[in-house]
């Protein structure tokens, strides 16, 4: 299945500090390219890969579950382990839920940034999941976007079964965030159509390491192409050379 424009990985070669970008779920890396751009430009490795199922068509990310999302992102930090010393998780969405995923049970991560994370929903038809996962998919607004012309090329519909393995993923975290030793920087937005704000309240609380928080005030969900854009490049560019500076 062809690829929509602009969907496609990136990566570039820099010095020791690695940096890993993970996009959220029914997004593309379209929606995190500026951000590993922005990290690349500052000297450092970067990968930001496109998770299995994204960036094609919705029934290609029906077949998949958070098996194959976790798989895909340990691939790019094992090629990334050859040429780094540091290495930094960063994701938007659910790609802040594999970013933490991932520090919970791989011990040389050195740092988390977490964009508008999510390890739950309130929604109440979130009970009907286990029942209706088999059911295809619904309408759904991933593109979530204040900034005018600002978009992440996902998908129009959410495919019930993925979503479903999601859910699972996230009792996953929830379940071991005792385990997450390294530092963690959150980007929340003030304002956020698909994730409430009981999810970051939910990390802080229960995240031992050390934990830095900044308020997003001008952005929706997908602040990373969003009116707060700069100030997440910067805050975790600034973040993730500090964690180098002190390897």
């Amino acid at each position: 299945m062809p690829l929509m424009p602009g969907a496609e990985p990136y990566s570039a070669e820099g010095d020791h500090l690695g940096v890993l970008v993970l996009h959220g779920f029914g997004a593309t890396p379209a929606v995190v390219r500026p951000w590993a751009q922005h990290l690349a430009a500052a000297g450092h490795t970067v990968s930001a890969p496109r998770l299995p199922g994204h960036g094609t068509r919705w029934q290609d990310l029906s077949a998949t579950t958070w098996h194959d999302w976790i798989q895909e992102a340990e691939r790019c930090l094992e090629r990334m382990r050859e040429h780094t010393d540091t290495r930094v998780v960063m994701g938007l969405g659910a790609g802040a839920t594999i970013s933490l995923r991932l520090a919970e049970v791989h011990s040389d991560i050195d740092g988390i940034v977490a964009v508008n994370p999510v390890v739950h929903s309130e929604r109440r038809d979130r009970a009907l999941l286990p029942y209706v996962q088999f059911l295809g998919a619904v309408p759904w607004h991933f593109d979530d976007v204040k900034r005018p012309g600002s978009t992440d090329l996902g998908y129009d519909r959410l495919p019930l079964r993925a979503m479903h393995s999601l859910t699972r993923l996230w009792a996953l975290v929830k379940s071991d965030v005792h385990r997450i030793t390294a530092p963690l920087l959150v980007l929340r937005s003030a304002d956020d159509h698909l994730v409430e704000p009981s999810n970051t309240t939910w990390l802080l609380a229960n995240v031992r390491s050390q934990v830095e928080e900044v308020l997003l005030q001008d952005s929706y969900h997908l602040a990373t192409v969003d009116n707060d854009a700069t100030a997440i490049f910067e805050a975790s560019t600034r973040f993730a050379e500090s964690l180098g500076a002190a390897a």
